[in-house]
């Protein structure tokens, strides 16, 4: 069998810069997966803490909306002749 000559080949050499470079990218690339990781933790907590603000906010919703059903009827009350 003959190579034909458009076939690439794979050296075995690298050199040190490219070694260095791929070794710098891993490094970002770990650093950048853990800053946002640290990031997803953080918005997590905040979630959390605010979880009973929510369901306070929900009572509060419905408690306004029995005042203004109570309002409607009272207005109905006094428009009456």
């Amino acid at each position: 069998m003959t190579s034909s000559p458009n076939r690439w080949r794979l050296d075995r050499q690298i050199s040190a810069a490219v070694l260095v470079a791929v070794t710098l990218q891993a490094a970002a690339a770990l650093m950048w997966a853990g800053r946002a990781s640290a990031r997803i933790d953080e918005l997590q907590k905040r979630l959390d803490a605010q979880a009973p603000v929510a369901e306070r906010l929900a009572r509060l919703e419905t408690q306004a909306e029995a005042t203004r059903a109570a309002l409607v009827r009272i207005e109905a009350k006094l428009d009456r002749p």
